[in-house]
Protein backbone atom coordinates (compact mmCIF):
# COMPACT_ATOMS: atom_id res chain seq x y z
CA UNK A 1 0.00 0.00 0.00
CA UNK A 2 1.20 3.49 -0.94
CA UNK A 3 2.39 5.73 2.17
CA UNK A 4 -1.22 8.00 3.16
CA UNK A 5 0.10 11.97 2.90
CA UNK A 6 -0.70 13.73 5.76
CA UNK A 7 -0.10 16.98 6.40
CA UNK A 8 -1.79 17.17 9.61
CA UNK A 9 0.97 15.08 10.73
CA UNK A 10 2.66 18.55 11.41
CA UNK A 11 0.11 20.24 13.21
CA UNK A 12 -0.20 17.99 16.21
CA UNK A 13 1.17 20.06 18.75
CA UNK A 14 2.24 23.49 19.24
CA UNK A 15 5.95 22.52 19.25
CA UNK A 16 5.61 21.28 15.92
CA UNK A 17 3.61 23.80 14.36
CA UNK A 18 6.48 26.58 15.91
CA UNK A 19 9.27 24.62 14.33
CA UNK A 20 7.94 24.07 11.01
CA UNK A 21 6.19 27.84 10.81
CA UNK A 22 7.44 29.68 7.41
CA UNK A 23 5.96 33.18 8.46
CA UNK A 24 7.36 34.78 11.73
CA UNK A 25 6.02 37.82 13.02
CA UNK A 26 7.87 40.05 15.78
CA UNK A 27 8.06 43.19 17.46
CA UNK A 28 10.82 44.66 15.89
CA UNK A 29 9.19 44.50 12.52
CA UNK A 30 6.18 46.55 13.33
CA UNK A 31 6.42 50.76 13.07
CA UNK A 32 4.31 52.69 14.71
CA UNK A 33 2.97 55.98 13.29
CA UNK A 34 2.72 59.01 15.74
CA UNK A 35 0.64 62.15 15.18
CA UNK A 36 2.70 65.23 16.91
CA UNK A 37 1.25 68.93 18.01
CA UNK A 38 2.36 71.67 19.32
CA UNK A 39 1.25 72.81 23.08
CA UNK A 40 1.80 71.35 26.40
CA UNK A 41 0.59 67.99 28.25
CA UNK A 42 -1.62 67.13 25.20
CA UNK A 43 -2.87 63.71 24.94
CA UNK A 44 -6.12 63.94 22.63
CA UNK A 45 -7.98 61.00 21.26
CA UNK A 46 -8.69 60.76 17.63
CA UNK A 47 -12.46 59.80 17.28
CA UNK A 48 -12.14 57.37 13.95
CA UNK A 49 -9.14 55.95 15.29
CA UNK A 50 -9.51 54.50 18.70
CA UNK A 51 -6.53 54.05 20.61
CA UNK A 52 -4.68 57.18 18.72
CA UNK A 53 -3.62 60.05 20.28
CA UNK A 54 -2.61 63.87 18.90
CA UNK A 55 0.66 63.73 21.39
CA UNK A 56 2.37 67.10 22.56
CA UNK A 57 6.12 67.11 22.04
CA UNK A 58 7.10 66.67 26.21
CA UNK A 59 5.93 64.21 28.49
CA UNK A 60 3.10 62.79 26.22
CA UNK A 61 5.02 62.04 23.58
CA UNK A 62 7.75 60.51 26.22
CA UNK A 63 5.29 57.87 27.53
CA UNK A 64 4.25 56.67 24.19
CA UNK A 65 8.12 56.39 23.14
CA UNK A 66 8.56 54.50 26.45
CA UNK A 67 5.79 52.40 25.94
CA UNK A 68 7.12 51.60 22.30
CA UNK A 69 10.47 50.66 23.30
CA UNK A 70 9.68 48.87 26.11
CA UNK A 71 7.12 46.70 23.76
CA UNK A 72 10.12 46.29 21.50
CA UNK A 73 8.88 47.91 18.58
CA UNK A 74 11.30 48.30 15.46
CA UNK A 75 10.66 51.94 15.29
CA UNK A 76 8.16 54.75 14.89
CA UNK A 77 6.77 57.50 12.00
CA UNK A 78 6.09 61.01 12.72
CA UNK A 79 3.64 63.04 11.39
CA UNK A 80 3.57 66.69 11.97
CA UNK A 81 0.44 68.74 12.76
CA UNK A 82 1.81 72.29 12.03
CA UNK A 83 0.84 75.08 13.85
CA UNK A 84 -0.20 77.15 10.69
CA UNK A 85 -0.90 75.89 7.16
CA UNK A 86 0.30 77.95 3.99
CA UNK A 87 0.51 77.34 0.32
CA UNK A 88 4.11 75.82 0.38
CA UNK A 89 3.99 73.97 3.98
CA UNK A 90 6.94 76.25 5.66
CA UNK A 91 6.47 74.57 9.16
CA UNK A 92 7.50 71.38 7.11
CA UNK A 93 11.47 71.75 7.10
CA UNK A 94 11.40 74.31 9.88
CA UNK A 95 14.26 73.69 11.88
CA UNK A 96 11.94 74.54 14.86
CA UNK A 97 9.25 72.92 13.27
CA UNK A 98 7.10 70.33 15.03
CA UNK A 99 8.63 67.18 13.35
CA UNK A 100 12.05 68.10 13.76
CA UNK A 101 11.36 69.31 17.72
CA UNK A 102 9.61 65.70 18.48
CA UNK A 103 12.82 64.14 16.57
CA UNK A 104 14.89 65.87 18.95
CA UNK A 105 12.57 64.75 21.99
CA UNK A 106 13.03 61.20 20.55
CA UNK A 107 16.24 60.93 20.41
CA UNK A 108 17.48 62.63 23.25
CA UNK A 109 15.10 60.25 25.66
CA UNK A 110 15.73 56.94 22.92
CA UNK A 111 18.85 57.28 20.86
CA UNK A 112 18.47 53.76 19.28
CA UNK A 113 15.07 54.10 18.84
CA UNK A 114 14.67 53.87 14.36
CA UNK A 115 12.70 57.34 13.71
CA UNK A 116 11.05 57.81 10.30
CA UNK A 117 10.01 60.77 9.16
CA UNK A 118 6.88 61.82 6.27
CA UNK A 119 8.34 63.88 3.63
CA UNK A 120 5.18 64.96 2.27
CA UNK A 121 3.13 68.08 2.02
CA UNK A 122 0.13 67.58 2.40
CA UNK A 123 -0.34 67.97 6.31
CA UNK A 124 0.97 71.28 5.94
CA UNK A 125 -0.50 72.87 2.64
CA UNK A 126 -3.85 74.95 3.17
CA UNK A 127 -5.03 72.91 0.33
CA UNK A 128 -4.09 69.52 1.05
CA UNK A 129 -2.07 68.47 -2.04
CA UNK A 130 1.00 66.35 -1.59
CA UNK A 131 2.49 69.39 -3.74
CA UNK A 132 3.12 72.75 -4.24
CA UNK A 133 0.21 73.71 -6.68
CA UNK A 134 0.60 76.42 -9.85
CA UNK A 135 -1.64 79.24 -10.67
CA UNK A 136 -4.41 77.39 -12.07
CA UNK A 137 -4.44 74.98 -8.84
CA UNK A 138 -2.33 71.82 -10.20
CA UNK A 139 0.13 69.56 -8.73
CA UNK A 140 3.56 71.20 -10.15
CA UNK A 141 5.35 67.77 -9.69
CA UNK A 142 9.11 69.40 -10.32
CA UNK A 143 8.88 72.61 -8.27
CA UNK A 144 7.68 69.90 -5.23
CA UNK A 145 10.43 68.05 -6.01
CA UNK A 146 13.04 70.95 -4.52
CA UNK A 147 10.81 72.01 -1.29
CA UNK A 148 10.86 67.41 -0.93
CA UNK A 149 14.87 68.10 -1.02
CA UNK A 150 14.68 70.95 1.63
CA UNK A 151 12.33 69.04 3.72
CA UNK A 152 14.45 65.78 4.07
CA UNK A 153 17.62 67.60 4.67
CA UNK A 154 15.40 69.29 7.62
CA UNK A 155 14.29 66.45 9.22
CA UNK A 156 17.66 64.48 8.79
CA UNK A 157 19.61 67.36 10.51
CA UNK A 158 16.98 67.22 13.76
CA UNK A 159 18.01 63.35 14.22
CA UNK A 160 15.74 61.29 11.20
CA UNK A 161 16.92 58.00 10.52
CA UNK A 162 15.07 57.42 7.46
CA UNK A 163 13.27 59.84 5.11
CA UNK A 164 9.99 58.45 3.97
CA UNK A 165 8.30 60.61 0.85
CA UNK A 166 4.58 59.80 0.43
CA UNK A 167 3.22 62.24 -2.24
CA UNK A 168 4.23 59.98 -5.23
CA UNK A 169 6.18 63.16 -7.02
CA UNK A 170 7.83 61.90 -9.96
CA UNK A 171 11.74 62.01 -9.40
CA UNK A 172 10.94 62.53 -5.54
CA UNK A 173 14.24 60.13 -4.73
CA UNK A 174 16.66 60.92 -7.01
CA UNK A 175 15.72 64.73 -5.67
CA UNK A 176 16.25 63.71 -1.94
CA UNK A 177 18.75 61.92 -2.43
CA UNK A 178 20.87 64.33 -4.33
CA UNK A 179 19.84 66.83 -1.22
CA UNK A 180 20.91 64.81 1.19
CA UNK A 181 23.68 64.18 -0.05
CA UNK A 182 25.06 67.70 -0.81
CA UNK A 183 24.39 68.73 2.33
CA UNK A 184 26.45 65.96 4.43
CA UNK A 185 23.57 63.03 5.28
CA UNK A 186 24.70 60.58 2.86
CA UNK A 187 24.56 57.72 5.47
CA UNK A 188 20.44 58.20 5.87
CA UNK A 189 18.05 56.44 4.29
CA UNK A 190 15.43 56.72 1.88
CA UNK A 191 11.75 54.48 2.44
CA UNK A 192 10.51 55.57 -0.48
CA UNK A 193 6.40 55.10 -0.55
CA UNK A 194 6.70 53.69 -3.96
CA UNK A 195 3.85 52.61 -4.99
CA UNK A 196 0.71 54.23 -2.78
CA UNK A 197 -2.46 54.25 -4.15
CA UNK A 198 -5.58 57.02 -4.37
CA UNK A 199 -7.49 54.86 -1.72
CA UNK A 200 -10.92 55.84 0.22
CA UNK A 201 -8.39 53.66 3.08
CA UNK A 202 -7.13 56.76 4.10
CA UNK A 203 -10.26 58.64 5.44
CA UNK A 204 -9.43 58.42 9.43
CA UNK A 205 -5.64 59.86 8.52
CA UNK A 206 -6.92 62.86 6.75
CA UNK A 207 -9.06 63.44 9.99
CA UNK A 208 -6.51 63.11 12.38
CA UNK A 209 -3.95 65.40 10.04
CA UNK A 210 -6.72 67.26 8.62
CA UNK A 211 -5.14 66.95 5.32
CA UNK A 212 -8.29 66.27 2.95
CA UNK A 213 -7.76 68.38 -0.41
CA UNK A 214 -9.52 71.69 -0.07
CA UNK A 215 -10.65 70.61 -3.92
CA UNK A 216 -10.47 68.17 -6.30
CA UNK A 217 -8.19 64.50 -5.08
CA UNK A 218 -5.22 62.52 -5.64
CA UNK A 219 -5.77 60.58 -8.49
CA UNK A 220 -3.48 62.70 -11.15
CA UNK A 221 -0.46 61.67 -9.00
CA UNK A 222 -1.33 59.11 -6.68
CA UNK A 223 -1.76 55.15 -8.63
CA UNK A 224 -5.03 53.89 -10.04
CA UNK A 225 -6.39 50.53 -7.27
CA UNK A 226 -6.80 48.38 -10.72
CA UNK A 227 -3.25 48.71 -11.92
CA UNK A 228 -0.44 46.27 -10.63
CA UNK A 229 2.17 46.26 -13.58
CA UNK A 230 2.32 50.19 -12.78
CA UNK A 231 3.39 49.19 -9.63
CA UNK A 232 6.37 47.43 -10.96
CA UNK A 233 7.06 50.12 -13.13
CA UNK A 234 6.84 53.10 -10.05
CA UNK A 235 8.96 50.62 -7.90
CA UNK A 236 11.78 50.03 -10.42
CA UNK A 237 11.93 53.95 -10.94
CA UNK A 238 12.45 54.80 -7.50
CA UNK A 239 14.84 51.78 -6.76
CA UNK A 240 16.95 52.97 -9.78
CA UNK A 241 16.97 56.60 -8.23
CA UNK A 242 18.70 55.25 -4.69
CA UNK A 243 15.66 54.39 -2.61
CA UNK A 244 16.93 51.92 -0.07
CA UNK A 245 13.31 50.37 0.99
CA UNK A 246 10.01 50.66 -1.04
CA UNK A 247 6.71 50.27 0.53
CA UNK A 248 3.22 49.64 -0.28
CA UNK A 249 0.22 51.47 0.72
CA UNK A 250 -2.12 50.50 1.79
CA UNK A 251 -1.76 47.18 2.80
CA UNK A 252 -4.54 45.01 3.26
CA UNK A 253 -6.30 45.04 0.09
CA UNK A 254 -3.39 44.75 -1.94
CA UNK A 255 -1.27 41.96 -0.52
CA UNK A 256 -0.89 40.93 -4.19
CA UNK A 257 1.33 44.08 -4.86
CA UNK A 258 3.05 43.46 -2.30
CA UNK A 259 4.14 40.22 -3.41
CA UNK A 260 4.84 41.57 -6.99
CA UNK A 261 7.45 43.89 -5.77
CA UNK A 262 8.90 41.31 -3.32
CA UNK A 263 9.29 38.96 -6.10
CA UNK A 264 11.10 41.97 -7.99
CA UNK A 265 13.27 43.61 -5.96
CA UNK A 266 15.97 42.59 -3.27
CA UNK A 267 15.36 45.72 -1.14
CA UNK A 268 13.64 45.62 1.46
CA UNK A 269 10.03 46.31 1.28
CA UNK A 270 7.62 47.55 3.82
CA UNK A 271 4.19 48.08 3.62
CA UNK A 272 1.32 50.33 5.40
CA UNK A 273 -1.75 49.17 7.65
CA UNK A 274 -3.59 52.56 6.60
CA UNK A 275 -5.87 53.99 8.70
CA UNK A 276 -8.79 52.72 7.22
CA UNK A 277 -8.18 48.93 7.66
CA UNK A 278 -7.15 49.82 11.45
CA UNK A 279 -10.88 52.00 12.13
CA UNK A 280 -12.42 48.73 10.57
CA UNK A 281 -11.41 46.09 12.82
CA UNK A 282 -11.58 48.49 15.57
CA UNK A 283 -15.12 49.25 14.80
CA UNK A 284 -15.76 45.63 14.57
CA UNK A 285 -14.35 44.90 17.95
CA UNK A 286 -16.24 46.84 19.88
CA UNK A 287 -19.17 45.67 18.83
CA UNK A 288 -17.87 42.39 19.69
CA UNK A 289 -18.16 41.18 15.90
CA UNK A 290 -14.76 39.64 15.65
CA UNK A 291 -11.61 39.02 18.38
CA UNK A 292 -9.28 41.61 18.27
CA UNK A 293 -6.00 40.29 19.25
CA UNK A 294 -6.53 37.27 16.95
CA UNK A 295 -7.72 39.13 13.92
CA UNK A 296 -4.80 41.77 14.22
CA UNK A 297 -1.97 39.12 14.54
CA UNK A 298 -3.45 37.23 11.23
CA UNK A 299 -3.41 40.57 9.71
CA UNK A 300 -0.35 41.48 10.55
CA UNK A 301 1.16 37.72 9.41
CA UNK A 302 -0.37 38.09 6.22
CA UNK A 303 1.31 41.24 5.35
CA UNK A 304 4.33 39.06 6.42
CA UNK A 305 3.66 36.00 4.46
CA UNK A 306 2.83 38.30 1.19
CA UNK A 307 6.49 39.44 1.49
CA UNK A 308 6.41 42.70 3.63
CA UNK A 309 9.71 42.83 5.78
CA UNK A 310 8.26 45.34 8.13
CA UNK A 311 4.80 46.76 8.53
CA UNK A 312 3.44 50.46 9.58
CA UNK A 313 0.93 50.12 11.83
CA UNK A 314 -1.41 51.29 14.58
CA UNK A 315 -1.53 48.36 15.85
CA UNK A 316 2.26 48.52 16.59
CA UNK A 317 1.68 48.57 20.91
CA UNK A 318 -1.06 46.20 21.11
CA UNK A 319 0.28 43.50 18.41
CA UNK A 320 3.99 43.91 20.02
CA UNK A 321 2.73 43.13 23.48
CA UNK A 322 0.61 40.37 22.34
CA UNK A 323 3.20 39.08 20.91
CA UNK A 324 5.77 39.21 23.68
CA UNK A 325 3.20 37.06 25.58
CA UNK A 326 2.84 34.26 23.21
CA UNK A 327 6.53 34.69 22.87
Amino acid sequence: MDPIDRPRRLRRSPALRALVRETRLVPAQLIAPLFVVHGSGVRRAIASMPGQYHLSVDESLDRTADDLVAAGVGGVILFGIPAAKDPIGTENWSPDGIVARAIGRLKARHPALLVFTDVCCCEYTDHGHCGILTADGVVDNDATLEVLGQVAVAHAAAGADVLAPSGMMDGMVAAIRDALDAAGFADRAICSYAVKYASAYYGPFREAVESAPAFGDRRSYQMDAANRREARREADLDEAEGADMLMVKPALAYLDVIREVRDRSDLPVLCYNVSGEYAMVKAAAAQGWLDERAVVLETLLAMRRAGADAILTYHALDAARWLREDA
